[in-house]
């Protein structure tokens, strides 16, 4: 399988493997939502890695299988190219991205659907579609300018340049960079961490800040407003209140 989903300690990793690169074919593309949509089923993940391996995170469509595509073809398939990411991006559980070597094109775009990314010191990014005649059809127009602005998209997509770890930090396009046999281990434990706090809070949490990014501030207050309230009818709101009067504050225990 090109992608494979393994489970430990409430972690769910999500694993490219289709050496030497990662490029996401529509094999890849399919196999990818598949295992997203089985992720947000499983009450045994509880939050999920993304990563391509040691040497790369994933660089890109497969151009030998979309160069012999005409505009019929990828009319028909653009909207389930998309729709795949999008799967990951609606996982309801926190997601971090462990992104090593390259993350291009659909790479990056689907590091984009992460909640968090995590990339190694010698990491590149980027989303060059431009230098194929193209732009970014996988959500990264639109993710992208999200999450580092308008303008400094706009530079990275008209250019086509790749960026380094370290000023993808300084972009805000990732939230981390470390040494590149750490990443992984840095990333499963951030989602570790996460796996054992109270799912449905955290579930809250992603869908309010997505929601509000998507629409007016009256509108994002509306949601979440109501899943604050809501929160009040689960076990552990009751645990989490109740531990923090008996013993202060994080001492909680959820699962």
């Amino acid at each position: 399988m090109t992608v494979n989903l393994e489970v430990a300690e409430g972690v769910g990793t999500l694993r490219l493997d289709r050496p030497p690169m990662n490029a996401l074919d529509v094999a890849t593309q399919d196999r990818l939502k598949e295992l997203a949509e089985e992720a947000t089923r499983r009450d045994d993940v509880r939050a999920v890695v993304l990563y391509g391996g040691e040497k790369v995170f994933a660089a890109g469509a497969d151009i030998k299988e979309m160069q012999v595509m005409d505009h019929t073809a990828m009319v028909l398939r653009s909207r389930a190219l998309q729709d795949s990411f999008t799967a990951v991006a609606r996982i309801p559980k926190p997601v971090v991205a462990a992104v090593t070597g390259y993350a291009l094109g659909g790479g990056c775009e689907l590091a984009l659907c992460a909640d968090y990314r995590i990339a190694a010191e010698d990491a590149k990014l980027g989303q060059p579609e431009i230098l194929l005649g193209l732009i970014p059809g996988a959500g990264g127009t639109q993710r992208l300018a999200r999450l580092i602005g308008p303008s400094r998209a706009k530079d990275l997509i008209f250019t086509g340049r790749m960026v380094k770890a370290d000023e993808a930090l300084s972009l805000g396009l990732v939230d981390r960079v470390v040494p590149a046999g750490e990443v992984y281990a840095r990333a499963h434990a951030w989602a570790a961490k996460l796996a054992q706090g109270p799912a449905l809070a955290l579930r809250a949490a992603k869908e309010a800040v997505d929601t509000g990014l998507e629409t007016d501030i009256e509108t994002g207050l509306a949601v979440e407003r109501t899943w604050f309230a809501g929160l009040f009818a689960t076990e552990d709101r009751e645990r989490g209140m109740r531990s923090f009067v008996a013993e202060g504050p994080g001492k909680a225990k959820f699962l």
